[in-house]
């Protein structure tokens, strides 16, 4: 019995120990005045320590506000259902003024690279979202994903067939990166040789310019994306003259995209990229960090691996791979008994709304057949929820129809790296070791 137990307990810290670790120099959010609390502080996620904060936002303060010099007026909900209300009212709370926090994908880089520049569709509001969006919701529609799970899976098979026994390497540069990448090179019909650069530039467009990150400047950023436009605009002369059934194609030949120079697409191509890598790929290794933290879940999964398609939701719930959606008010509105002006940012975030206890019961654990994880707010709600989210939910189904014919067990060695971002909720590092069955 005490052999049972000790392989079930995980080897690196669980988030309490984490919090424990950190010890005076981690300010307890329940010491704070509630006004000074502000969860837009990207390192509270990299050091996953964001639990809290959002457990006293949710009991005392839901509808919370903050003013930053940097950022300006904004208002955090943290509750299900303001979230959910909130995010399916596009007509008071519009996306055309940006997604995240005093950012949109066509004005983070310095002045005057987007000058000629629309931003993408998720950054509108109908009707010029929904005509954009409709240029490419055909390639995840359900007979395209037909067609693409024979792919997926052999592509899923080579790559897990390739990782080394008994050996600790990192899951989410070998798996988690690599399957996305790969989706996403067929996508774009990008050429495979190269699909790392799309890899870079997903993780370029949120970066915070910092000494040792991603990028260090500003100057860095602007680089890399006219980089990807003199790419891109070469794939765009190819399609335009031989179209075929990917994204590229799409965008080049669609009526509402058809006549935007390479640079105006820039935004709608960042968009694509950022959507099909940093949600499947954290969520690929929220995976493997999850059941680990819930060994008694990777139990009930290997006795039954017909939960497969509950686990990728419940995943997908816990993880929440990008925290927080932005809204801007359009007028003045009450939300919550609080009065909310014209150009307010409003901030939904998803990371807490998918922890509401009076919505998930023990919100906080991984319980892989929950009845109702599929009510996560993980892709939205409303006109902008995910177009790619049945892609991303295959991908995962079938990462793990594959881990549980293969592996004993994956088995996490220590307490990851986490991105540097209040927005992006995911992993830089992830060491694990894995032992084949007989």
């Amino acid at each position: 019995m005490s052999e049972q137990v000790a392989e079930q307990t995980p080897v690196f810290r669980t988030p309490e120990q984490e919090q424990a670790a950190k010890g005076a120099n981690t300010p307890d959010p329940y010491d704070m005045p509630l006004e000074e609390i502000n969860p837009v502080n990207a390192h509270l996620f990299a050091d996953n320590r964001w639990q809290p904060v959002f457990e006293r936002l949710r009991a005392e303060d839901p509808v919370h506000f903050n003013e930053i010099e940097t950022a300006g007026r904004y208002w955090s909900l943290t509750k299900y259902d303001d979230i959910k209300a909130v995010d399916a009212d596009w007509q008071h709370f519009s996306s055309a003024h940006g997604i995240s926090i005093g950012f949109r994908l066509d004005a983070d880089v310095p002045q005057g690279l987007f000058e000629q520049s629309q931003p993408p569709f998720i950054s509108q509001d109908p009707p010029g979202h929904d005509e954009q969006r409709k240029t490419v919701t055909g390639i995840v529609a359900p007979q395209s994903l037909a067609t693409m799970e024979p792919l997926i899976r052999e592509r899923t098979c080579n790559v897990l067939d390739s990782l080394p026994e008994n050996e600790t390497f990192d899951w989410v540069d070998n798996v988690s990166i690599e399957l996305t990448t790969l989706m996403l090179a067929t996508l774009f019909d990008f050429p495979l040789e190269d699909r790392r650069k799309l890899t870079r530039w997903s993780d370029v467009v949120f970066a915070i310019p910092e000494p040792g990150g991603v990028v260090e400047t500003q100057e860095e950023k602007r680089d890399e994306f006219i980089d990807c436009v003199t790419y891109f605009s070469r794939l765009w002369e190819e399609r335009r003259a031989n179209p075929g059934n990917d994204l590229v194609s799409m965008l080049a030949h669609g009526e509402a995209t058809k006549d935007m120079e390479p640079m105006e697409h820039l935004g709608n191509l960042l968009l694509l990229i950022v959507g099909g890598n940093d949600t499947t790929r954290n969520s690929m290794s929220g995976s493997v960090y999850a059941l680990n933290q819930f060994p008694q879940e990777y139990d009930k999964l290997i006795a039954n691996p017909g939960l497969v398609p509950q686990m990728v939701a419940e995943v997908i719930r816990w993880q929440t791979p990008l925290s927080y959606m932005r809204r801007t008010v359009v007028e003045d509105i009450e939300v919550g008994g609080k009065q909310m002006k014209a150009g307010d940012q409003v901030l939904m975030w998803y990371v807490s709304g998918n922890r509401d206890e009076d919505v998930f019961e023990n919100a906080n654990d991984l319980i892989i057949d929950r009845p109702n994880a599929r009510n996560h707010l993980s892709f939205g709600f409303g006109i902008h929820r995910c177009m790619g989210n049945r892609l991303a939910e295959l991908q995962l189904r079938i990462l793990w129809e594959e881990i549980l014919k293969r592996f004993e067990k994956i088995e996490v060695q220590e307490e990851p790296k986490r991105t540097f971002s209040s927005f992006v909720k995911g992993y830089t590092y992830l060491p694990v070791k894995l032992q084949r069955k007989a």
